[in-house]
């Protein structure tokens, strides 16, 4: 088990080092500066502040200077927020996104696992095609068209829920940014279940299983769900991804103070290095997760250790 998390840790490290790389060359590759929405300054000044901010050193130098202080856990000042750096502001947001995230998760694993599971045990009925239909439904509308709907639904007709974040507090201010986030991943996470499921019940160890007299709920939690869980737990990976790509879109339109908000603010005020920061540190955390969901795949399946 070592041997394989410090393979798959080996594997992280030059995948992270491109995404910095990457990054780091697109950010400067974009037009304008970080202050040409000032008003017009005297050249003295701007060399100055050019200085400061050691803009007008060579490119490969001011790369070698970023990742130097990248290393020290340093990601630099903000342009945008000058009585703050990338790390503070990073500090202040990822906690809001984090419990938005994770909320969302919980939620689609729940639900997305029980009606997969439903939905495989009552195969090509009506509560079947209902639940593949809800899935496609919820695979195929983005996230940007979800929010505002169930904005204008749930709280401006119904009134039932707060529109936005801000001056609302208690939990029903996450209903509608957790149930948009939890959606899309809902649906793919039932379509998932569903087919393993399936596969899993048709398995002989099963038939076996009900040879002995088991009931159906004994097979499904001692017998079916385990090995069935394999296809979800692969797809957490991508899973944590696209939340986190989609809590951006979401914070946005419900005005959570969380990374994505700050991370759109960042990239319309031309804040470069709040903007870098933001992606690498995703990077990162997305790196991090799907390593940790490649270790718990070698847990439960020892097959896949000895690949």
């Amino acid at each position: 088990m070592l041997r394989y998390t410090l393979l798959r840790l080996l594997g992280a490290i030059p995948t992270l080092l491109l995404v910095i790389v990457l990054a780091f060359l697109m950010v400067h590759a974009a037009p304008g500066g970080p202050f040409d929405d000032e008003r017009a300054l005297p050249a003295e000044v701007a060399e100055k502040i050019e200085e400061a901010y050691h803009l007008d050193e060579p490119l490969p130098q001011q790369f070698m200077r970023y990742l130097s202080g990248l290393v020290r856990g340093d990601l630099g000042p903000s342009y945008g927020y000058r009585d703050r750096t990338v790390d503070e502001v990073i500090g202040f947001g990822f906690p809001v996104s984090l419990q938005l995230g994770a909320l969302a998760m919980l939620l689609a694993l729940v639900v997305g696992v029980g009606c997969g599971t439903v939905a495989a045990l009552r195969q090509d009925s009506l509560l079947d095609r209902a639940v593949m239909a809800f899935a496609m439904t919820g695979i195929s509308i983005p996230v940007f068209v979800v929010a505002p709907v169930l904005v204008l639904l749930l709280a401006v007709k119904l009134q039932w829920l707060p529109a936005g974040w801000s001056g609302e507090t208690g939990a029903a201010r996450y209903f509608l940014p957790v149930i948009t986030l939890a959606l899309p991943q809902i649906a793919y996470i039932a379509r998932l279940t569903r087919a393993s499921m399936i596969d899993v019940l048709s398995s002989d160890f099963i038939r076996t299983a009900r040879a002995q007299g088991l009931g159906t709920k004994a097979i499904i939690r001692h017998h079916a769900l385990k090995p069935a869980m394999l296809p979800v737990l692969s797809y957490m990976g991508p899973a944590i991804a696209a939340i986190l790509t989609g809590s951006v879109v979401v914070e946005e339109v419900f005005g959570i103070p969380g990374l994505g908000q700050f991370f759109v603010r960042a990239a319309l005020n031309r804040d470069y290095t709040l903007v870098l920061g933001i992606v690498i540190f995703y990077a990162a955390l997305i790196i991090l997760l799907n390593l940790i969901v490649d270790i718990l795949y070698g847990v439960i399946d020892p097959r896949v250790r000895q690949r």
